[in-house]
């Protein structure tokens, strides 16, 4: 075989080799020659770019708090009237039952915390800043759910997900692109908190 032969050979076959933007950097690369005494210096620089970049990502959530103990039940007029504008009648054949809110929100005291929301990364799901998102660590999470994770020391509120090749994936709910998705990769720390089970905000 001669090399023309040999090099025609090796041509790359259309769709072979890894998908472009694949990579842990989800972007297309480049090969780049540097000074063999610095390769450490430029691995460390991107693992730490690739750190922050996944710490955006991430969108951490703010406070932890929990349900105040012995709280006294609350038993607020639910009306059944609805109205596109202004307040229901307040008369009482218009109150379909009393709602607790504890009740509404929360299914095992115990083991139910709040979280608040800081980012945008889970907008299009309702979850705005300042959102604070109720967490049950008794619920066992199932893919599709919104759940409440630690990757790398790092509080993160995402979607439940899995790969094609079975690894967990956490998905954002933001259409703007503004967010990628997180895969979960060996030798991360991960863990999943509890599940979101609600959310709650003030307008005033």
């Amino acid at each position: 075989m001669n090399i023309k032969s040999l090099s025609k050979s090796r041509k790359r076959a259309p769709g072979a080799g890894r998908k472009v933007g694949s990579g842990k950097f989800r972007e297309p690369t480049s090969v780049l020659r540097v000074p063999a005494s610095q390769s450490a210096v430029i691995k460390d620089f991107l693992a730490a770019y690739q750190k922050k970049k996944l710490g955006a990502d991430l969108d951490s959530v703010g406070d932890f708090s929990f349900p105040v103990e012995n709280a006294t039940p609350l038993a607020i007029p639910l009306f059944s009237s609805k109205v596109a504008a202004g307040f229901p009648s307040p008369a009482d054949d218009h109150v379909e039952k009393r709602l607790d809110p504890n009740d509404f929100l929360i299914d095992q005291k115990d083991a139910t915390f709040f979280v608040t929301i800081q980012g945008q990364s889970m907008m299009d799901v309702g979850l705005l800043p300042g959102d604070k998102a109720v967490i049950d660590r008794s619920k066992v999470a199932a893919i599709g759910d919104i759940v409440l994770a630690v990757v790398d020391g790092e509080f993160t509120v995402k979607t439940l997900s899995r790969k094609k090749d079975g690894s967990i994936r956490l998905l954002p709910a933001n259409s703007t692109g503004a967010y990628a998705p997180i895969d979960i990769k060996e030798g991360m720390q991960f863990e999943i908190w509890g599940v979101v089970t609600g959310s709650f905000r003030r307008f005033k």
